[in-house]
């Protein structure tokens, strides 16, 4: 076993391997720092995490909601299962075991004509100096994150080289865990990305490969926060009704 080293040192060393298998971790750093500052301000360092110790932290930050704690204790066993691993711990303590969740969130599901609403009300948003087309832009990014499932990050950072219309395919790049991955579409999609990709080039001829399909200052890809609240401004009006036991429409129930 090596010797006794710091959590902070462990944390870097355990964040640097994951991000090197292609692993974002940004929020499970996040998780990981706590724990580092928590053991630094007892001068304890990875060796001295025992049970007890453990218990302690997962007191000091208190998760109303089991998914929340759950999380948290999942990011400090993975870091202490790495450890192991890696032989800068001969064991792993114990942790204590994960609440049980309620039941989970019902999303709302969309049928086509609700879909279709939604797209119609898209389309006619008004532009603005500070954002021309801006109904064309909405409309082709919820009809991607229906038509094909996309996260409303992964469509709205789609670049102009993330079409391919010739084999009727899209690159998706930095989906969910940072992964690259190949979206087929048929004509109606391809038709509405195939517009989009025209009105980017005729507003820049410039924009290359590398620019944002879906922007409103040549330089910057619409956010999925920015895109999230057109949609919650769009779904009061079309008198969407919830079933009892399933939440309010949210962007991302589109692509269910």
């Amino acid at each position: 076993m090596s010797p006794d080293i710091s959590v902070e040192d462990a944390v870097g060393r355990f964040l640097a391997h994951k991000r090197a298998l292609g692993r974002k971790y940004h929020s499970e750093e996040r998780e990981l720092r706590l724990l580092s500052r928590f053991a630094a301000e007892r001068n304890a360092g990875l060796g001295d995490l025992a049970p007890a110790l453990l218990e302690e932290f997962l007191a000091s930050r208190p998760r109303q909601r089991p998914r929340s704690f759950n999380h948290l204790l999942g990011v400090a066993g993975g870091l202490l299962r790495w450890a192991v691993a890696q032989e800068l711990l001969e064991t792993a303590p114990a942790l204590p075991r994960p609440r049980k969740a309620a039941s989970g969130r019902v999303p709302f599901l969309f049928t086509a004509i609700q879909a279709r609403d939604l797209l119609g009300a898209a389309s006619r948003l008004p532009g603005n100096e500070r954002a021309r087309g801006r109904g064309h832009v909405y409309q082709a990014v919820f009809a991607l994150c229906y038509g094909l499932g996309l996260r409303a990050a992964e469509a709205c950072g789609l670049s102009l080289g993330s079409i391919d219309a010739g084999r009727s395919l899209l690159t998706v790049r930095g989906g969910k865990f940072g992964k690259d991955r190949l979206v087929p579409h048929g004509p109606r999609i391809g038709a509405l990305i195939t517009a989009q990709a025209e009105r980017r080039r005729d507003s820049d001829p410039a924009a290359g490969p590398g620019s944002p399909l879906f922007t409103f200052d040549g330089r910057r890809s619409i956010h999925p926060g920015t895109a999230s609240q057109v949609f919650h401004h769009l779904v009061p009006a079309l008198g969407l009704p919830a079933p009892d036991g399933v939440s309010s429409p949210r962007l991302h129930d589109l692509r269910h």
